[in-house]
């Protein structure tokens, strides 16, 4: 990977850092594609049970890198294709379907303001760990554009209609604080304790059961879009692969033995 996202698997845990300090890790093209990269090879490799997608310096991310874009809205001016806009789907749909797709947990570990696709990545995250000088901002209407990495489909479903159209037309600063009464921050912690916190609870669900994850992620994205009906036979199908897993019977086996259970994430 390049050296604007840094990659690293250790004990069923991937760790993608976003790393463009100096630019608060705004994305550039090398920062999307290496992103992409890095999160599309945690999402197909079977040896990583979970993911940790953090960032580096004071930002978590600021979204698209607006000088590289002004300066590719120019270059459009000039040629008339149009071809800036295009990094929606080339980059960030791949990043927030790996993210939200996967077959295993996703934590963001939030150290600084997410916004924009940043606050996308992080919303598009399972679970969020937000130190308490963080802040999210859509900023999209802001600069006269649209919701994209998935924050149309994602914030949503985090704060209800009504709170996601509030944050959308009227972009601002929404504290830390204010995430966790929203319902965006699953986990707020002191800044100083970003970093250790959101490894700890990657590293809890990297050792967990991950067949059962996969699976919980899978309920919940279709139960927000279908019928409970329909829902109750999802639940069915998944309920049946997953106690036919090594782990259920491992954790069964546990239980009647009052031992903690060690998952083998298969």
């Amino acid at each position: 990977m390049a050296d604007t996202v840094l990659y690293e698997v250790t004990d069923g845990l991937a760790t993608i850092t976003i790393n463009r300090p100096d630019a608060m890790n705004a994305m550039n093209t090398e920062a999307k594609v290496a992103l992409r990269d890095a999160v599309q090879a945690a999402a197909a490799d079977p040896a990583v049970r979970a993911v940790l997608l953090t960032a580096t310096g004071r930002a978590f991310c600021v979204g698209q890198d607006l000088k590289e874009h002004i300066a590719s809205l120019a270059a459009d001016r000039e040629t008339g294709s149009g071809e800036t806009m295009s990094t929606v789907r080339e980059h960030y749909n791949p990043i927030v379907r790996a993210l939200t797709e996967m077959p295993k947990p996703v934590v963001a570990g939030v150290n600084g303001v997410a916004a924009g696709a940043g606050a996308g990545f992080a919303f598009a995250a399972d679970y969020r760990v937000v130190a308490d000088t963080a802040a999210f901002n859509t900023s999209f209407a802001g600069v006269a554009l649209t919701a994209d990495s998935g924050v149309s489909w994602t914030l949503p479903r985090l704060v209800g209609q009504s709170r996601a159209a509030d944050l959308l037309l009227f972009p601002r600063s929404v504290s830390a604080q204010e995430a966790f009464d929203l319902g965006i921050a699953n986990k707020l912690v002191p800044a100083d304790d970003l970093a250790a916190e959101a490894a700890a609870v990657a590293r809890t669900l990297a050792a967990g059961p991950t067949l059962a994850y996969a699976a919980l992620k899978e309920s919940l994205a279709y139960g927000a879009g279908h019928t409970l009906g329909e829902t109750l036979e999802k639940e069915d199908e998944l309920q049946a692969r997953a106690g036919a897993s090594e782990d259920h019977a491992i954790a069964v086996q546990a239980f009647i033995a009052k031992e903690k259970p060690k998952y083998l994430g298969r």
